[in-house]
């Protein structure tokens, strides 16, 4: 079940893998701390580049 009630909006990353590692990143969604406070605040075109950034993450770790 889905917390976003519009159809539009772009979807958490979250895995319910929530721990951050040294660095302050999810090991589970590669999101920092701070990205993911701030996440049911970002637009959408944010959390588009949020989503990126993870993706990077997660391929360089």
């Amino acid at each position: 079940m889905s917390l976003v009630d519009d159809p539009n909006e772009v979807s958490s990353p979250c895995v319910s893998i929530c721990a951050l590692n040294e660095n302050d990143v999810c090991v589970g969604c590669y999101r920092t701390g701070d990205e993911v406070t701030r996440w049911w605040g970002m637009s959408n075109t944010q959390k588009l580049a949020t989503i990126e950034l993870a993706k990077e993450r997660d391929s360089q770790g």
